[in-house]
């Protein structure tokens, strides 16, 4: 497996809350993910953990996750509030596969700094860390994992990604190495690959400074008073918000906040 490797001067870890295992195991349990998720399956041979979604046929995002690499089966970590409906969806897609779809209990420990042996580094940022699967370990100071999220621009379920809705490259998916272009088909591969081959995305999310009161899922109007995005998850002075590019220029305002546009965060690229 592809070890942990973040260096950060401080070292913080905790069971992670709110979180899923789904077990998939069989002899084709492999080429059953590779034909359903946006991400290569087969990566987890030398990466050990890889990120991906599922996504409708029309390219919305149903539900990310994490698949870890175990010598008989390919873990699922996902939502709580999302696992429900991903085991209803991965078993209606089983048909013939040989594959058999259960949930697992296991513990899952989610840290910065110095990584214990045999955790993974989460592929999506190295702000985000690394990950422990099979053991609940707490040490050190808690980490303000949505401050962590801001810096680096990493989207979550129930926050950033609504199920039905967003679309992953708007949500950063590409930088976030949670999609691949040359694997093949995959549910939603169609309408992903066309956005892809646009010359650039008109709107996604990106990280804004902001000074004053607003509260998550204010609307967000340009320096003109037009309609331009969504505030999300804020910490501190910078905050995560769903814009339109073309309307995103100058001073924004959200409840009583103004916001701009933190280009220098080369969080779009």
């Amino acid at each position: 497996m592809h070890p942990a490797t973040h260096t950060a001067a401080r070292t913080g870890c905790a069971p992670a809350p709110g979180r899923a295992i789904l077990s998939v195991s069989g002899p084709d349990r492999l080429s059953f993910l590779q034909g359903l998720v946006t991400n290569d399956v087969n990566r987890l041979a030398a990466q050990g953990i890889v990120y991906a979604a599922l996504l409708t046929p029309q390219g919305k995002y149903l539900a990310d996750f994490f698949l870890i690499a175990q010598p008989d089966a390919v873990l699922v970590d996902t939502s709580e509030a999302l696992a429900e409906d991903l085991m209803k969806r991965l078993t209606l897609y089983r048909l013939r596969s040989k594959v058999t779809i259960e949930r697992v209990e296991m513990a899952v420990t989610r840290g910065i700094g110095q990584a214990p042996e045999g955790a993974l580094s989460d592929p999506r940022h190295p702000a985000m860390g690394w990950r422990l699967y099979g053991q609940a370990l707490t040490q050190g100071d808690p980490v303000d994992w949505d401050a962590q999220r801001v810096q680096a621009c990493v989207p979550e379920t129930g926050a950033e990604l609504v199920p039905g809705e967003s679309y992953i490259l708007e949500q950063g998916f590409e930088r976030l190495a949670g999609v691949d272009f040359r694997k093949g088909c995959y549910v939603g591969q169609e309408v992903t690959a066309r956005m892809h081959h646009k010359t650039e995305l008109r709107k996604g999310l990106v990280r804004v400074v902001i000074e004053g009161a607003a509260e998550p899922g204010a609307p967000i109007s340009s320096a003109d008073g037009k309609a331009a995005g969504v505030l999300h998850t804020r910490a501190g002075n910078r905050a995560l918000a769903w814009l339109r590019h073309d309307r995103a220029e100058g001073a924004m305002q959200a409840e009583q906040a103004v916001l701009h546009w933190d280009k220098d965060a080369n969080t779009t690229t």
